[in-house]
């Protein structure tokens, strides 16, 4: 059981892990369109992102699937730009009139992509066990944890943000998505395979 935690642990640090913050990035890209009203929609997206991030570990520590990593490290900064870019021309578009089946594919395919990007260190840890889904399910609790932190901080920000300064949700949606495109323009030229 010591070993679960272990993974759980793991698993936060994973996706709070602030010299490593693309998961956060993405997860204030795919939540910014979202209010408190909508929290049942971002959970659902937080799951699937969770279950596919966790299902390209699974692959890979099983070598099933082996992914290269260059290549998966420049598409990580650009799930997160085209979420934002989404964001960007559907921000008039309200949370109850998005399309949940679009974002629920894009996201479970991101979470693919960011699941490979972590899958290598992953699979050094795991070399050592022999029973290797108690891991990977105490890894995914921790990674949903986490993420649901990200979501409610992002979910609060934006209520904040509305309250105080009477910002419309279009508008913080598109301010939001312009700031995390500035933060990723860097990210995709840094992880640019020349």
């Amino acid at each position: 059981m010591g070993n679960f935690w272990f993974y759980i642990q793991m698993g936060l640090e994973h996706v709070l892990d602030l010299d490593a913050y693309d998961h956060i990035l993405f997860l204030a890209a795919l939540a910014v369109p979202f209010t408190f009203a909508n929290w049942k929609k971002i959970l659902v997206l937080a799951t699937i992102f969770t279950i596919t991030h966790c299902a390209s570990l699974a692959l890979s520590v099983y070598d099933v699937l082996l992914v290269d990593v260059g290549l998966i490290e420049f598409l990580i900064p650009i799930t997160i730009f085209f979420t934002a870019i989404h964001n960007l021309f559907h921000a008039k578009k309200s949370a109850e009139h998005r399309n949940m089946v679009l974002y629920s594919v894009a996201t479970g395919f991101f979470g693919l992509v960011h699941g490979f990007g972590f899958s290598n260190y992953f699979k050094m840890l795991m070399a050592g066990e022999e029973e290797k889904i108690s891991p990977l399910l105490g890894f995914a609790a921790g990674i949903e944890f986490s993420q649901i932190l990200i979501l409610l901080a992002v979910l609060c920000a934006n209520y904040i943000v509305r309250s105080l300064f009477a910002v419309k949700q279009p508008l913080f949606t598109q301010a939001m998505s312009i700031i995390i495109l500035f933060i990723t323009i860097p990210m995709l030229f840094a992880t640019f395979p020349w």
